[in-house]
């Protein structure tokens, strides 16, 4: 039985991934919250309420772990541009924590997958979206999630740390109450109108989460350290068509939902999808879920309360 860490593991993300992982392993969750609404696990999770900022905490439960998946972070967007510096403390600051309390780990061989953005690239320059693209973000939190990734590689490069960055898109699915996916279904269910930041010709990887946590397992067993890979679907899906195929799905009818522009959000791109080939060589990593199935979970998912 192997020992894990998970930051952030009573999150989004973190939730799923802790659900797989717990099924043959040990499994210690950091969080700095309780999360009512997270699943009960067995005893083979535990969870501990701190800090990724907190040192001493992170160096005490890192020892004698084979891996940490490293999803604590701040991720919205437009938080990271109302305060870069609560940005920085917790992606910065929190990751170079994670990595320096692997360093000093009883365990020699400790590997660190660390969960990145597709948001370091910004705009791109041409579509599908592969790993030696420019990166340009356009927000706080796309630079600080470079940093890490940067900081991700030369530990490995310096120190000889198993590290590994993965690169996520757009990710949505059951206990996610953020993003796109989540607002348009659940106001479709209560028979409100949608609204679209924009044009609506935005363009976005909708990934689901099962496929993150497979992107994520594949990482911790490969031996591809110091690198980075997107995990993605490989497909863009413009926000109007999201919308219609949604309304579609929940009321019968394209044309029932009303939808409402507003002004665009500061640091949105306007198209960005992955290129999914490095990953799908080097870790056997090919998405599982198309858009219609994973968006059809999501829905039985709110619909049976996680409203």
């Amino acid at each position: 039985m192997k020992r894990y860490l998970v930051t952030g593991g009573c999150g989004f993300i973190g939730s799923h991934l802790v659900d797989e992982l717990s099924k043959k392993n040990e499994v210690i969750i950091l969080d700095i919250g309780s999360r009512k609404n997270r699943p009960k696990w067995d005893k083979n999770v535990g969870i501990v309420n701190g800090d990724i900022r907190d040192y001493e905490l992170v160096k005490t439960l890192t020892k004698n772990v084979d891996c940490v998946f490293h999803l604590a972070a701040q991720t919205r967007v437009p938080d990271s541009i109302k305060d870069p510096h609560f940005d920085v403390h917790n992606n910065i600051v929190g990751t170079l924590n994670i990595l320096n309390a692997a360093l000093e780990s009883d365990k020699n061989n400790i590997q660190i997958v660390f969960s990145s953005s597709g948001a370091v690239y910004g705009d791109p320059e041409y579509t599908p979206i592969d790993e030696n693209h420019p990166t340009n973000p356009k927000s706080p939190y796309g630079v600080s999630k470079l940093a890490c990734e940067k900081y991700c590689r030369v530990f490995h490069e310096t120190y000889g740390l198993k590290t590994i960055a993965l690169r996520f898109f757009n990710v949505y699915g059951p206990r996610n109450r953020k993003g796109v996916i989540y607002e348009f279904i659940s106001r479709l269910l209560r028979g409100k109108p949608l609204e679209i930041h924009g044009t609506g010709k935005q363009m976005r990887d909708f990934v689901y989460v099962k496929d993150i946590v497979l992107g994520n397992i594949l990482a911790s067993k490969s031996h591809a350290w110091g690198k980075v890979f997107n995990i993605g679907t490989g497909e863009g899906t413009r926000i109007t068509e999201l919308a219609n195929l949604l309304a579609e799905k929940i009321n019968g009818n394209r044309k029932t939902s009303v939808l409402k522009y507003t002004l665009p959000r500061p640091g949105d791109v306007k198209k960005s999808f992955a290129n999914t080939e490095r990953a799908k060589r080097s870790l056997a990593y090919k998405s599982m879920y198309p858009l219609e199935k994973g968006l059809d979970e999501t829905i039985n998912w709110l619909r049976k309360g996680g409203l």
